[in-house]
C-alpha cells in the first residue's frame, strides 16, 4: 500500500466533489447543520428532511463509487479507503459543522 498515492487519491476525490453547484449545497447544509461527516467516510442526515436525504444519497454514492475505483486499483478494501477518507474529511470538517463521534452528532 503507497500511503502517498492514497493521500494523493483523496485529495483528488476533494476536487472531484467540488464543483460549484455541488460544493454550495453540500456546505450550505453543512452550514445549516443538516448533514455531518460519518466516522466510515460517508455523510449523514443530521435533520430528516426529503432534500436533505436526497443529497447526502446523491453524494454517498459518488464517493463510494470514488472509493471502490481508489480500493481496486491500490490493491486494498474499501473499507481501507472509506477509514482514510474519514480522517481526511474530519481533519478538513470545518469549525462548527458535525461529526459523528461516539455514536452522537458533535459540533467541531
Amino acid at each position: 500500500m503507497k500511503p502517498t498515492f492514497i493521500f494523493k487519491s483523496l485529495v483528488f476525490i476533494s476536487l472531484l466533489f467540488s464543483s460549484v453547484t455541488f460544493a454550495l449545497e453540500l456546505d450550505q447544509a453543512k452550514q445549516q447543520g443538516l448533514v455531518g461527516e460519518k466516522s466510515d467516510g460517508y455523510l449523514g442526515v443530521i435533520v430528516a428532511k426529503a432534500e436533505v436525504q436526497n443529497l447526502v444519497t446523491e453524494i454517498n454514492t459518488k464517493r463510494k463509487n470514488v472509493y471502490s475505483k481508489l480500493a481496486a486499483k491500490n490493491g486494498i478494501t474499501l473499507q481501507q479507503v472509506e477509514k482514510l477518507a474519514a480522517e481526511k474529511a474530519y481533519n478538513k470538517t470545518s469549525s462548527g459543522h458535525y461529526l459523528w463521534v461516539d455514536g452522537k452528532w458533535v459540533k467541531k
